[in-house]
């Protein structure tokens, strides 16, 4: 066999023992901008597609004991890769549509929490994206779900639960939501603050509001700042799922939503905004759970840290407002591909064919702001 499928690549790099070696073809800048982690580079994407045979050199370098899986961007030039690298006497094969399917493998692990219930902890390593599913007396949310939904299905079905709401934190930027179209399968409300829903159906949930999962509440909590629109979820006082708001070592910028032409708010009044929403989070009790809805690496569920472990290690949170405002409004990290589009998709202003959203959310995940 000389392809080897996403998901399968996810799980021997998981187990880690005979793992194989990850060579990426593609040009330096591309690779250093997003790559799969532990995987080496070897930049002769140019010498792949003027002729094979330049490559050869560069290749034979690799070792011989180790199976080496060969990358590109869809898989194309990877393959004449694989097809120089067997030329050798390696043992090669690639990786099934290269980036583009790395960045469809999800994985999922319980968290563990002190519920009335289970959440699951849903991680998509080649976005950073981070979803949740609570389930609770036969009943389950969905959190934050990527488009990909047969990942949440599994789930449900696993737990024999029945799907009862489907929730977004914020109207995201570096992927598509699932959560609309979730919600119109099972038909059940799909929860967005309205300052996100701008032109989506959508159950308007507000700052106070409560929502029974089975045994469970889920109350909302208002944070504006990321957008304007964004909330956090307070899970029975034992987990915070903070959207984009609270990272574990960092905040949510502040630009996207301005930058993107959807809010008629400014980057310091947006700032201001998160200085207030994360005080809000900070009142919350020390050992609640801290689950965001993205982890800058190449996140192994499940990814937690309890809001007093956050609180010692966020430098961000160190900051007095002054000094807070100015930080995040003028530190401006690279954004995430295609944000504006993603961002217009999210908030119902655009709609992006199914053919394309694979290629529209593909590249690294950038909505913290360091």
């Amino acid at each position: 066999m000389e392809k080897l499928p996403p998901d399968e690549l996810g799980e021997q790099l998981q187990r880690g023992e005979e793992a194989p070696l990850v060579l990426d073809i593609r040009h330096e800048d591309d690779f250093e901008e997003w790559h799969i982690p532990g995987s080496h580079n070897i930049d002769v994407y140019d010498e792949l597609t003027d002729g094979p045979e330049r490559a050869q050199d560069d290749l034979s370098e690799l070792p011989r004991d180790r199976r080496v899986v060969t990358v590109c961007a869809a898989g194309v030039v990877s393959q004449t890769a694989t097809d120089v690298l067997r030329g050798l006497g390696y043992d090669a094969v690639t990786l099934t549509d290269g980036m583009h399917g790395w960045s469809r493998v999800h994985r999922h692990a319980a968290v563990p929490t002190d519920i009335d219930g289970t959440l699951v902890q849903v991680a998509r390593p080649g976005k950073g994206c981070l979803s949740h599913v609570l389930v609770s007396d036969g009943d389950a949310a969905v959190f934050d779900p990527s488009h990909y939904l047969e990942e949440y299905e599994a789930i449900l079905d696993d737990h024999d639960a029945e799907l009862v709401g489907v929730f977004d934190t914020h109207a995201h930027a570096d992927h598509v939501s699932g959560g609309a179209v979730l919600s119109e399968r099972y038909t059940v409300p799909y929860y967005l603050h309205p300052k996100d829903a701008l032109a989506i159906d959508a159950t308007p949930i507000e700052d106070g509001e409560t929502v029974p999962v089975g045994r469970l509440d889920v109350e909302t909590i208002h944070t504006p700042g990321h957008s304007e629109g964004s909330v956090s979820f307070d899970v029975a006082g034992a987990a915070l799922l903070t959207g984009d708001t609270l990272f574990h070592d960092s905040v949510g910028r502040v630009e996207l939503g301005v930058e993107a032409g959807i809010e008629d708010s400014d980057v310091e009044g947006n700032a201001a905004a998160l200085y207030d929403s994360l005080q809000r989070l900070l009142d919350r009790p020390d050992d609640a759970v801290v689950l965001p809805a993205h982890d800058p690496g190449s996140p192994e569920p499940p990814v937690t840290a309890t809001l007093g472990e956050v609180s010692g290690r966020n430098d961000d949170l160190s900051r007095d407002r002054e000094a807070f405002v100015a930080e995040l409004a003028s530190d401006v990290p690279d954004h995430p591909p295609n944000f504006e589009r993603v961002k217009r998709t999210n908030v119902g202003r655009e709609s992006v064919p199914a053919d394309e959203l694979a290629g529209l959310e593909l590249g690294p995940n950038n909505c913290a702001a360091e």
